[in-house]
């Protein structure tokens, strides 16, 4: 069977209108996949295990297809990899959000909920919904994605830490005071660590090790804020030129944002970030707000 017409702007022939579609539904352990035609009739399906000799199988069986798309469920933590092996082969992947799929899944013929279902609800929203995002190789922004998460992951730890050490220095000694955010510094630790030691008892023990672990994570934190600032000098050194965005700030616009480019508008860009305008008026007068996560980080 030829190609169909040519629909899409871009040069790339893996993005032109295809003849059969193929649904994934991703597990830890499986993948499902359902390849339908151009008017949602299931063809064939094929279900391998979630490992490279699976994926390698997978490659196999869409050699059978002259031209096809790929539409998988987003579940980036389970698919990551799958994804990236069939992209490096050379396949188009769109990736369908799990909340279009309610109404494929209503308006099929088979009920119940399977794997093959699931899949076959994939393929047909990718055949209803032109502008699906396009799955593609992770970049350099998701190493600063990866870092900044586990900085916060660090942070958070630390401040988990200083709080219980709190109490134990004042059970030790009420007088004994720690400036305000001292736990995070250096200095400070070594204060606290060499007076721990001079003294005895479980309590002075426990904080000893507790100042330590502080320590410990102070220097990881330290260190994972220099690779940051390094990776964003490199990436986006406009950013930082912006009157109030530090490292952290940029490191987390660059490691969600994942790419502007990406996004197919300047009004697709801010749906996706909150800062586009929700309509909430049913009279004359026109009101708007935005989303709840963009007040939360305005602090509003």
């Amino acid at each position: 069977m030829p190609p169909a017409e040519n629909d899409d702007t871009s040069s790339d022939s893996r993005w032109r209108r295809p003849v059969i579609v193929v649904g994934i539904d991703s597990h830890k352990k499986t993948h499902t996949l359902v390849a339908v035609d151009q008017v949602g009739k299931r063809l064939t399906q094929l279900t391998v295990d979630a490992t490279a000799k699976g994926h390698r199988q997978v490659c196999t069986w869409l050699g059978q297809f002259e031209q096809v798309l790929l539409a998988i469920e987003d579940c980036r933590h389970l698919t990551r990899r799958f994804e990236a092996d069939l992209l490096l082969s050379g396949y188009a992947v769109v990736r369908v959000h799990t909340r279009l799929m309610a109404g494929a899944r209503r308006s099929a013929r088979e009920r119940g909920k399977s794997d093959p279902i699931d899949a076959e609800a994939v393929a047909r929203v990718a055949l209803r919904e032109p502008d699906l995002p396009k799955a593609e190789l992770d970049g350099p922004t998701r190493e600063v994605k990866l870092r900044s998460d586990h900085r916060r992951t660090l942070v958070r730890q630390r401040t988990a830490i200083a709080n219980k050490l709190r109490w134990f220095l004042h059970e030790i000694d009420p007088e004994l005071v720690v400036p305000s955010r001292g736990l995070k510094r250096l200095c400070v630790l070594d204060t606290l660590e060499a007076d721990l030691a001079a003294r005895c008892g479980v309590v002075a023990e426990i904080a000893l090790d507790l100042v330590r672990d502080c320590r410990r994570l102070t220097m990881r934190i330290n260190a994972m804020e220099a690779q940051l600032r390094q990776l964003v000098r490199e990436l986006a050194p406009n950013l930082l030129a912006v009157p109030g965005c530090g490292v952290l700030s940029a490191a987390m616009i660059l490691g969600e944002t994942a790419g502007a480019t990406r996004f197919k508008s300047k009004d697709a860009f801010a749906r996706f970030n909150g800062t586009a305008p929700i309509p909430v008026w049913s009279s004359n007068t026109v009101r708007v707000r935005l989303r709840s996560c963009c007040l939360s980080v305005l602090g509003r």
